[in-house]
């Protein structure tokens, strides 16, 4: 039998959450730790493999059986599996809201308030977050857990915040809409469709640990959240829906599927009750969709196509192919070349049915605009917000994501004015697996690289590592020269946005882009190769400027704690002449660190045993 620790004053504090049924379902679940880090450490070795060899992803051979499963990939393409029928909570999903249920540091009912208006928000459901955007800083991964646990079950102290929030909001509403946006609120509560996004493979939990070892945070976002909550959302008719994020291969969707049959067997809850979503955010998982979708059978409602942490992904399995460039972010849209062909073939396959005949959703990217600026940059990023929902909802998208509950009603009247309930089902051409749809899922298109996207990329990487450091994995920013110029509107940024950003940076250093436009003021030409020392440069020139940043912008009490830490793993990132797999990796293993000493020694070792041992660190070196 596995030993599950965790620190005695944590167990004490949180007895809500970790109940003996909990416990025990996570000693039980823990069985499939030395699974989930073999299956990481095959990420690792492909991953340096493509590198050394220059190599890129293609589709699986279709007379192969999909690891972990007996299914044969041939007859998973033309549809002969056993899907899932979608449930009535989750058929209508226009809007979706995400963010965390936890602030750093802050009281239970100060949390209580995340959930809130969550639920009060009019969004058809809201994907309460374990992973991108909530802070690991502290105990605040338990005490999301049980924001989640008192939302739910109505605990009285959540009562009494909603109804404060309630009357917050319509205040807001009044003022924008000219109308209220809560009229019952204790109704409103039962509108919106809980979802809880656990932590993907990839990252193991700073509190657990099994004989000795990290345990996977994906074991314990699922084992919290269900065994907490299973009996409750029951009981009131409603699912336990999941988002899983960061899958790479069908192999890995199918160790999900044996997690959650495992979670189910051990509750006594029928196999298939638990409904997940897939983040496609991968490029190796879009060559294997109709593998992955197969693989989670019963338990698979749905994907959805997410901008940031794709485009990251794109260009960490492209590290090796010399001549694969991204331009600026700005550019690379959802129309963007590989965008655009990741998307269709999303829309291809959730189209694809079954062996019942059962199609799947497909729920859009993320909106990150928040209307709060001046009127003229609150308009015209809100018309960019709606222009956007209009053009997934036409492309056959169910629904899409906000990044705040003030989005909710600004971007849901897209869908009501069409008033489909969704588009299961609507005719595509089903996915085909040539060499070219295989190209095109790498295709690149000329677009801007200009030292104002450099500075835009350094200037949102360095503030985010100092939120996350902070405790805010989810942040409002913007570059540091728009500081005060409130046209420019704040961004809902999280970890992908930080990953792609310092990304794009190392590619542009170490694969010398060439920069598309003149700048003056760096004497740069068009023509001219991104170099090592414009890089340097423009760090100087963008850390200096968050230093004489106002406290609103950059957090005062940061300037010589956790920013100076977030320089130092920006320059080591984008320095390193092999690239880093997960700027989040250099991040966690320095939460709760304020010292920079402290920060060198940490980075500088797991530095040297990834390119030694090609071994990531993941565990809490506080302990």
């Amino acid at each position: 039998m596995n030993k599950i620790h965790i620190e005695a004053k944590l167990k004490d504090e949180f007895g809500d959450i970790l109940t003996p049924e909990v416990l025990k379902a996570l000693v039980e679940m823990s069985v499939h730790n030395d699974k989930i880090h073999d299956l990481m450490q095959q990420r690792m070795n492909r991953r340096k493999q493509r590198i050394k060899n220059g190599e890129v992803i293609s589709f699986l051979d279709p007379k192969s059986t999909i690891a972990g499963t007996d299914l044969l990939v041939w007859k998973v393409r033309k549809g002969n599996f056993e899907g899932a029928e979608i449930p009535e909570d989750l058929q209508c999903q226009w809007i979706q809201g995400t963010g965390p249920a936890a602030r750093p540091g802050a009281s239970t009912q100060t949390n209580l308030r995340n959930v809130a208006y969550a639920l009060l928000s009019g969004a058809d459901g809201w994907m309460f977050d374990c992973e991108d955007a909530l802070g690991q800083v502290t105990d605040m991964s338990l005490q999301h857990q049980r924001s989640l646990k008192m939302g739910i079950r109505r605990d009285v102290r959540f009562m009494e915040v909603a109804r404060q929030v309630a009357n917050e909001m319509n205040t807001w509403s009044q003022a924008f809409f000219g109308r209220n946006i809560v009229h019952d609120w204790k109704e409103q509560l039962d509108f919106t469709t809980i979802i809880c996004r656990a932590r993907g493979l990839h990252l193991d939990d700073r509190h657990f640990h099994v004989n000795g070892e990290p345990l996977a945070a994906s074991i314990v976002d699922l084992t919290l959240y269900v065994a907490n909550n299973y009996r409750t959302l029951q009981s009131h008719n409603r699912s336990i829906v999941l988002y899983l994020p960061k899958i790479q291969t069908a192999e890995e969707a199918a160790c999900w599927n044996t997690l959650l049959s495992a979670i189910e067997n051990l509750l006594g809850l029928e196999d298939g009750t638990i409904k997940v979503y897939v983040l496609v955010e991968q490029l190796e998982a879009t060559y294997q969709l109709m593998e992955i979708r197969a693989a989670l059978g019963r338990h698979f409602v749905g994907y959805n196509t997410g901008r940031w942490d794709y485009i990251n992904s794109v260009s960490d399995a492209l590290a090796g192919v010399p001549d694969f460039i991204n331009p600026n972010i700005e550019e690379i849209g959802m129309t963007y070349g590989y965008m655009r062909h990741y998307e269709n073939r999303v829309r291809q396959v959730v189209n694809q049915p079954d062996a019942a005949g059962n199609f799947a959703l497909w729920q859009g990217g993320m909106e990150p605009n928040i209307p709060v600026g001046s009127k003229a940059g609150v308009k015209a990023s809100m018309d960019k917000a709606v222009a956007g929902a209009q053009r997934e909802r036409d492309a056959g998208a169910s629904g899409k994501w906000v990044a705040h509950w003030k989005m909710v009603h600004i971007v849901r009247p897209v869908w009501e004015k069409e008033g489909q309930v969704n588009q299961l089902g609507r005719a595509f051409p089903l996915a085909t697996y040539s060499q070219k749809d295989a190209e095109d899922l790498m295709l690149l298109e000329p677009a801007e690289r200009s030292v104002r996207g450099a500075r835009n990329l350094l200037s949102v990487a360095l503030q985010y590592g100092n939120a996350f450091g902070q405790g805010f994995q989810a942040a409002a920013l913007k570059p540091a020269d728009f500081f005060g110029n409130d046209d420019v509107l704040y961004l809902m940024e999280d970890m992908a946005t930080g990953e792609i950003r310092v990304s794009i940076l190392w590619e542009w250093v170490h694969k010398e882009a060439v920069l598309t436009v003149s700048d003056p003021e760096t004497n740069v030409r068009e023509g001219d190769v991104f170099t090592m020392e414009l890089f340097d440069r423009l760090l100087k020139e963008e850390y200096e400027k968050l230093l004489e940043a106002g406290n609103r912008d950059v957090h005062d009490d940061s300037k010589k704690t956790t920013l100076p830490i977030a320089r130092e793993i920006v320059r080591t990132y984008v320095k390193s002449k092999q690239k880093i797999p997960w700027y989040i990796d250099l991040l966690n293993i320095n939460l709760n660190n304020e010292d920079l000493d402290t920060a060198k020694y940490r980075i500088d070792l797991y530095v040297k045993t990834l390119f030694t041992e090609n071994k990531r660190i993941t565990a809490n070196l506080d302990l």
